[in-house]
């Protein structure tokens, strides 16, 4: 479920070249806040997948949801379940 979220994301990342010292800039369009930048186009994806896993576990630890990327999702446990558990 975690892997095919990663590679759709993934997937749906623009890269832009900007006037910067980090000059590749990628981001995920449908995941609000969720951008990287690096030296070389390779640095920039690999702090993307970084900012990404960052930002599904924060969403997680929240309770707040992950919006679904071409039908995958990662589902959170609702509250009454979280608190059964």
């Amino acid at each position: 479920m975690f892997s095919e979220y990663m590679d759709v994301a993934l997937k749906k990342a623009q890269y832009k070249i900007i006037d910067d010292e980090y000059p590749y800039f990628a981001e995920v369009p449908e995941l609000d806040g969720v951008w990287a930048t690096g030296k070389t186009i390779e640095d920039c994806r690999i702090e993307l997948i970084e900012v990404i896993e960052e930002w599904v576990v924060a969403r997680l630890q929240r309770g707040l949801s992950i919006p679904a990327l071409s039908g995958q999702t990662i589902g959170t446990p609702s509250r009454e379940t979280a608190a059964v558990v």
